[in-house]
C-alpha cells in the first residue's frame, strides 16, 4: 500500500505547485512554469502520461527502423541506422526522464527544448556530467530556431497536448505543427504521444495529410491508468500524395478506456474516409511539377480543369486547389488570372464541387484562369493576408504569360458578410441530422438594404453602424451547412399594433376611400441591437428577443407572398368564391412563412406538412412558431401526403381538395444541382398527384433553387406536361432561382392578365402602410408566363 501510494505521488505535482493552475489557459504561461519547477526543485521529474517502461519498447522501434521512403542497399537488404547518428529533437522537455533515458541507451544526439528558463538549467546541472552530449535551449516551440530540413526525429510527449489545452489554442497547435514540419529531414519521423482529444487529433491528422505516411499506436500502460496514451508516427515523404494510416492500436485497450479512447478511435475512422476520398482515382491531385511534366504551367490551355495541392516549397502548409483554364470564344476577359477562396463548410456545395457550376464561376470572375481555392480543417483558419503569404511561390509559377507587366490578380471569396455570429442551440434530428440555430450580426446588409426602409424611420439610428446592431436568427441543417433554411429578424416586440391583416372588408374601404385610423400615439417596433458582447446568448432577457413575423428575410419567401396574393386577385375576376382557402405547406423550416401567411391572409386555412418532429419543436422554441385553429402542423412524409390527398380526391371525397399547395424544402444532397426541393418532389407522377389534389381553381406554387439551367429544362418540361399554359415564374436572378406557380384550370395567364392584376393589388396594399407591401408589389411586377 505504501509503495503503491509513494509512486503513484512521483508522477503527478504536489498539491502546492498544482493550484498555480487556475485555469487550462494558464498551462501555456510560461511566468506560471518557471514557478511549478522552482516550488519542484532540480531532483525531482514530472511525467506526462507513460513512463519509460511502458514506451522503451515501442519508441526505441520507430527510432531505430528506417524510413519507408529510402532505397534499400543493392543486395535488397535493408538499411539500418546507428542510434547515436541521429539529430533528435525533444521539444517541451520540462523535467522528464524520457530524454535521459534515450540517451542512456545509445540516443545521444538529443537537442532539448522548453520555454521555462528554470527548468533548462536545472536540466542541464542534472545532466552535465553523466551526459555531456545532451544539448538543452530555452525556445519557445511555436517559434523553433533552427534551419530547414535539420532534424531526423521530434518526439513530443505531451508537447502538442499542453500547447493546445483547450480548444481556442488552434492557432498556436498550428504554428508548432508547421515548425515541426518544416525542420524535419525527409524521411524524418514525428513520434507524438497523446490522449488525442477531438481537437488535437483534428488539427494533428489535418495538418499531416498531404505527403506524410501515418501510424498509430496504443502504448501499453499500468492497470491504475484511467487515460489511454497514444502514439502517432508521421514520416515525412518526399511528394504530396495522400496515404492511409496504418494503425496498430489495441483493440481491448480501446474498447476498454471509455468516452476517451473510442473518441480516439472514431477520429482515425474519420480520417480515414477523408483520405480514401482525396486518394481515389476520381480526385487525383497533381503538384505543380505533374503540370510542369505536360507543358509550361504558364501557358493557357482551352477547357482545362485539373486539380492542383499547393503551398510553400518547404511544404509546412498544402492547400487543395482547382485550376480551369477558359476557353478562348468566353471572353471577354477583364483579368489574366483569378483565386476564389471556398471557405470549408461550402467545399461539397454543387457550385463548387461540379465542373458546370465551377464554369459559371469562371465566367462570373471574367478572368482567363481560375484557381479555386478549396480549405479544408487544416487551414480554414487562415486570413486572407496568410493565404496570399503561402499561396505567393504557387502562384508566380500559375500566371498565364499573356503580359510583359506584372499581374495583379484578384482575391475572391465566397462571403456569407457575417460580423458576428453566436449559437444558440444544436440538437440531432434521427431524420435530419444535426440541427442548428444561430444568430448572427452582418458586417453590411447589401442583400437587405432594399427592404429594411425602417432603417430609415428611426431618428436614433447611424445607417452604417446600426447595419452591425440588427440581429438574424437563422436555422440550419449540418447536411447542408452553407444553405440557410430559415432567416428572422429579431424584434423586441411580438406584434406590429399599427398593422392591420388583410382582409375582404379591408380590401372593399381601400377602393372605395381612404380609411381614418384614430392615432393613440405613435407606436414604433423597436428592432433587437445587442448592448451586451454578442456572444452572451443570455445577456439579454428572452423578451428581448422575439421574432418579427411580419418581415421574411429571405426573398424567395416575399416572391412566394408576391404571386399568392397577385394570382389570388386574377382568379377573383373569374370567381365569386367564398370562405376559408384550404392551403398546404409542405416544409416547415422555422415556420415563418405560414406565420406572415396567417397574420397577412387571414382567410386562409393553413396545414403544415413536415417530415420531422424535432424541427417543429425548434421553430416552436426557438421562432415563435404557434398552432392554432387555422394553422396546424402534420408530421408526415410530403410525398405520402400528396398522393393520399390525390387518390382521395379521385374517388370523389371533394371536401379533401385543396386550394393553395406550396412546396418549400431543401435537397438533402449539398453536391445536387438542385438546392431546392428534394429530387421526388419534380418528378413528374409527384406535379400530376399535385394537381389531382387541388380544387377546381387551385395553385400550385414551388420554390426551385438551382443554378445549373441543365438540372431546370427537365422539371420545366415536366411542369409544362402536367399544368399546360398555366404557368408563370419569378425568377430571383440575384440568387438563380425562382418560384414557380401553376394553375390547375390550365388558363393560360398572359401577360397582360399579370398588368391588370398588378395594378389591383398596389391599389389594394397603398394603404396597409407596412414595409413588406413595397416589396411585394415590387415583386408582383417581375413574375412572367413560364415559356
Amino acid at each position: 500500500m505504501g509503495g503503491k501510494k509513494k509512486k503513484q505521488q512521483q508522477n503527478r505535482p504536489p498539491k502546492n505547485s498544482r493550484d498555480l493552475f487556475k485555469s487550462v489557459r494558464e498551462f501555456t504561461s510560461k511566468e506560471k512554469w518557471d514557478q511549478f519547477f522552482a516550488m519542484r526543485g532540480s531532483g525531482d521529474s514530472f511525467e506526462w502520461y507513460a513512463d519509460w517502461p511502458q514506451l522503451q519498447s515501442l519508441l526505441t522501434k520507430q527510432l531505430l527502423s528506417p524510413p519507408s521512403l529510402l532505397p534499400k542497399t543493392a543486395d535488397e537488404a535493408p538499411v539500418t541506422f546507428g542510434a547515436g547518428l541521429l539529430v533528435i529533437l525533444v521539444p517541451g522537455c520540462g523535467n522528464s526522464k524520457l530524454s535521459e533515458h534515450l540517451y542512456d541507451d545509445g540516443f545521444t544526439g538529443i537537442i532539448n527544448l522548453d520555454f521555462s528558463k528554470v527548468v533548462i538549467n536545472e536540466m542541464r546541472k542534472r545532466n552535465l556530467t553523466a551526459r555531456p552530449e545532451m544539448v538543452w535551449h530555452v525556445m519557445d516551440i511555436t517559434d523553433m530556431q533552427f534551419d530547414s530540413k535539420t532534424m531526423d526525429v521530434i518526439i513530443d510527449k505531451a508537447g502538442l497536448d499542453a500547447l493546445m489545452v483547450d480548444e481556442l489554442r488552434a492557432t498556436e497547435g498550428s504554428l508548432y505543427l508547421a515548425d515541426v514540419k518544416r525542420i524535419l529531414e525527409a524521411g524524418g519521423k514525428y513520434i507524438c504521444f497523446t490522449l488525442g482529444e477531438s481537437h488535437v487529433s483534428d488539427l494533428l491528422f489535418s495538418m499531416f495529410r498531404f505527403g506524410w505516411k501515418m501510424s498509430v499506436y496504443t502504448v501499453p500502460k499500468e492497470p491504475s491508468s484511467k487515460l489511454q496514451t497514444f502514439m502517432v508516427v508521421v514520416e515525412k515523404d518526399i511528394c504530396a500524395s495522400v496515404s492511409m494510416i496504418s494503425s496498430y492500436m489495441d483493440a481491448y485497450s480501446v474498447g476498454s478506456h471509455g468516452n476517451q479512447a473510442r473518441q480516439f478511435y472514431e477520429a482515425v475512422e474519420k480520417e480515414q474516409k477523408v483520405r480514401l476520398e482525396y486518394s481515389s482515382g476520381s480526385d487525383t491531385l497533381y503538384s505543380l511539377k505533374d503540370v510542369g511534366k505536360n507543358g509550361n504551367p504558364h501557358v493557357l490551355v482551352e477547357g482545362r480543369r485539373i486539380k492542383l495541392i499547393l503551398g510553400e516549397p518547404r511544404g509546412s502548409t498544402f492547400y487543395k486547389g482547382i485550376l480551369i483554364d477558359a476557353q478562348k470564344d468566353s471572353g471577354p476577359f477583364k483579368a489574366y488570372m483569378a483565386v476564389l477562396i471556398v471557405p470549408y463548410i461550402r467545399v461539397d456545395d454543387w457550385l463548387f464541387s461540379s465542373e458546370e457550376g465551377q464554369n459559371l464561376i469562371l465566367a462570373k470572375s471574367q478572368a482567363c484562369r481560375l484557381l479555386i481555392i478549396l480549405l479544408d480543417s487544416m487551414n480554414f483558419w487562415s486570413s486572407m493576408e496568410i493565404l496570399k503569404i503561402e499561396l505567393d511561390h504557387s502562384l508566380k509559377q500559375l500566371i498565364p504569360n499573356l503580359s510583359q507587366n506584372e499581374v495583379e490578380i484578384p482575391f475572391l471569396t465566397v462571403n456569407d458578410r457575417i460580423w458576428r455570429k453566436f449559437n444558440v442551440k444544436q440538437v440531432k434530428s434521427t431524420v435530419t441530422g444535426p440541427i442548428v440555430v444561430d444568430e448572427v450580426i452582418y458586417s453590411n446588409l447589401d442583400k437587405y438594404n432594399k427592404d429594411l426602409d425602417f432603417l430609415s424611420e428611426s431618428k436614433d439610428l447611424d445607417c452604417e453602424s446600426e447595419h452591425k446592431e440588427l440581429v438574424f436568427r437563422r436555422l440550419t441543417f449540418e447536411r447542408s451547412p452553407g444553405v440557410v433554411q430559415s432567416e428572422a429578424l429579431l424584434s423586441s416586440e411580438e406584434t406590429d399594433p399599427t398593422a392591420e391583416p388583410l382582409t375582404e372588408e379591408n380590401e372593399v374601404q381601400k377602393a372605395s376611400k381612404p380609411r381614418k385610423v384614430k392615432k393613440k400615439g405613435k407606436q414604433k417596433r423597436s428592432y433587437f441591437r445587442p448592448s451586451r458582447r454578442p456572444d452572451d446568448a443570455e445577456g439579454a432577457s428572452r423578451n428581448e428577443r422575439k421574432v418579427d413575423h411580419n418581415y421574411l428575410a429571405l426573398p424567395y419567401q416575399n416572391a412566394i407572398i408576391s404571386g399568392l396574393m397577385l394570382i389570388s386577385l386574377h382568379l377573383k375576376e373569374s370567381s365569386s368564391t367564398r370562405g376559408m382557402v384550404e392551403t398546404v405547406v409542405i416544409g416547415l423550416g422555422g415556420g415563418l412563412l405560414p406565420m406572415f401567411m396567417k397574420n397577412w391572409i387571414p382567410n386562409l386555412n393553413i396545414e403544415v406538412v413536415d417530415l420531422d418532429q424535432v424541427v417543429l419543436d425548434v421553430a416552436k422554441e426557438h421562432f415563435g412558431f404557434k398552432e392554432d385553429e387555422n394553422l396546424r402542423v402534420r408530421v408526415t412524409d410530403g410525398i405520402q401526403f400528396v398522393t393520399d390527398k390525390a387518390d382521395s380526391g379521385a374517388e370523389g371525397e371533394s371536401t379533401s381538395k385543396l386550394d393553395i399547395l406550396i412546396v418549400d424544402v431543401d435537397a438533402p444532397n449539398i453536391r445536387s444541382a438542385l438546392a431546392c426541393p428534394a429530387a421526388d418532389f419534380v418528378e413528374e407522377s409527384f406535379f400530376q398527384n399535385a394537381k389531382n389534389c387541388l380544387s377546381k381553381e387551385g395553385l400550385f406554387v414551388i420554390y426551385l433553387g438551382s443554378r445549373s439551367s441543365t438540372a431546370k429544362v427537365p422539371i420545366y418540361s415536366s411542369l409544362k406536361k402536367v399544368f399546360g399554359k398555366s404557368l408563370v415564374s419569378l425568377k430571383l436572378e440575384e440568387y438563380c432561382n425562382e418560384v414557380i406557380f401553376a394553375l390547375k384550370n390550365e388558363s393560360p395567364i398572359t401577360e397582360e392578365d399579370l398588368s391588370k392584376a398588378c395594378d389591383k393589388l398596389e391599389r389594394s396594399l397603398e394603404l396597409v402602410n407596412h414595409r413588406w407591401t413595397k416589396k411585394v408589389i415590387k415583386a408582383s411586377k417581375l413574375i412572367r408566363p413560364l415559356i
